[in-house]
């Protein structure tokens, strides 16, 4: 009776708006003084995941992230991707996706790439005669794309959670995030060709204006992506170098954040972080107790009354996955979710891998979903609209995801393809 109790008073706190990380601790807490266990015992988790040397690229990577978003390095992003790429038929349209998708991977989260990106892009969506519901739809949408390109964060926490290796997550996610900017990108071009939207025409002079002006932020996803595939950098040598790069190049050669503002960014983006490294902590913290008392397999168990093939299960996993998304913040599912389906995804037969990269194309489309879809309230917010006018601009867009969420879960190679051909 007291145990139900228990229960029922943190999902009351959960739903009232309790920290995540709060109703996580006190789940583990807890769960530990009901089994008769010291509660020193959630210490000696927190050691373990501080001790984890890949949890530097977290702040490095975000500290990246966040002085790139602060710059002027959006409009010159765009300005560089629009030069080369508006020709095509759509061409706006796609720079958006392509522009959003690379900047997400790099800041991690999809409220930063709307925020710094929108006020550019769908201005100019507007201007190239595209109708506002696909303008607010595709820039909504594009800010959830990203999470599977390196060197996303969540990719990092995913391969820390299961001690899978960052370089494989990172390898993995290449194809299937293409595949998503492709899809996106084709139904934009469609959409231009049925609407006449005209092209803008190439321009030489143009495209060297734009390469010159972004000659220091060009190459730095080439430094930094090749030195990790090529093995010359290792993960957490790249987050340095990515770090330094974006911190030099922002503040002393283009001197467009100051030192005083160079203090701000600092705390704001550890603050993120710090978020993130508590949430991890108390969730990893109850969900080793979950393990501890063997919850995955009576969970496998109970499963495996009513679902007997790895197909089967993958389509539940898809529709768990994207109710999950819609309620829970991404770095949250990852600490809570990960360790208790890992161990039944292994009884199928799943790749630790791919089941990664289901995921996080899963949790993609969780940014873009009511009721919680934090994308939706964030595009809101950043363009004044309603939050029913905001959902009902990224449906064609989200169907197109799903369709690709498919791809990605039921066609392994997919993912595993260039993982298996680099030998890892």
């Amino acid at each position: 009776m007291i145990s139900l109790l228990v229960i029922a008073a943190i999902l009351v706190c959960l739903f009232l708006g309790t920290p995540v990380f709060c109703v996580f601790a006190a789940a583990a807490l807890w769960g530990w003084h009901m089994d008769g266990t010291s509660v020193s015992v959630v210490g000696t988790d927190l050691f373990r995941l501080s001790s984890n040397f890949v949890l530097i690229t977290i702040p490095l990577f975000t500290f990246a992230g966040y002085l790139l978003g602060e710059s002027n390095a959006p409009k010159r992003l765009v300005k560089f991707s629009r030069a080369f790429f508006g020709w095509m038929p759509g061409g706006l349209a796609v720079v958006s996706v392509v522009v959003c998708s690379l900047f997400t991977a790099f800041t991690g989260a999809s409220g930063v790439t709307i925020v710094a990106l929108g006020a550019l892009l769908f201005p100019a969506l507007l201007q190239d005669k595209y109708s506002e519901n696909f303008s607010l739809g595709l820039v909504t949408t594009g800010g959830s794309l990203g999470l599977l390109f390196a060197p996303s964060v969540p990719l990092i926490v995913y391969g820390v959670i299961t001690e899978t290796p960052i370089f494989d997550m990172f390898i993995a996610g290449a194809l299937p995030g293409i595949l998503m900017v492709i899809v996106l990108s084709t139904f934009s071009v469609v959409v231009a060709s049925r609407t006449g939207i005209e092209r803008s025409p190439l321009r030489w002079k143009a495209m060297g204006e734009a390469l010159w002006e972004a000659k220091w932020e060009a190459p730095l996803p080439l430094i930094v992506l090749g030195g990790i595939y090529w093995g010359v950098l290792a993960v957490s040598e790249a987050a340095a170098v990515t770090a330094f790069w974006a911190l030099i190049v922002e503040v002393l050669i283009y001197r467009e954040i100051s030192f005083s503002q160079l203090k701000q960014v600092i705390r704001e983006s550890m603050v993120m972080v710090g978020g993130i490294l508590i949430i991890m902590a108390a969730a990893m913290a109850s969900t080793n107790y979950f393990i501890d008392v063997d919850v995955p397999s009576m969970i496998f168990d109970f499963i495996q009354k009513f679902v007997s093939t790895k197909l089967l299960f993958l389509i539940l996993l898809n529709l768990f996955l994207f109710g999950l998304g819609m309620l829970l913040d991404i770095f949250s599912a990852l600490v809570v979710v990960v360790p208790l389906i890992t161990p039944i995804a292994q009884e199928y037969g799943i790749n630790m891998v791919h089941l990664g990269i289901i995921f996080l194309a899963n949790m993609q489309i969780g940014y873009l979903t009511p009721p919680l879809g934090m994308g939706l309230f964030i595009s809101s917010y950043r363009f004044d609209k309603g939050i029913l006018r905001i959902t009902l601009a990224c449906l064609p867009f989200i169907s197109m995801l799903i369709g690709s969420v498919l791809v990605i879960t039921y066609w392994e190679g997919l993912s595993l393809f260039l993982v298996r051909a680099m030998g890892n």
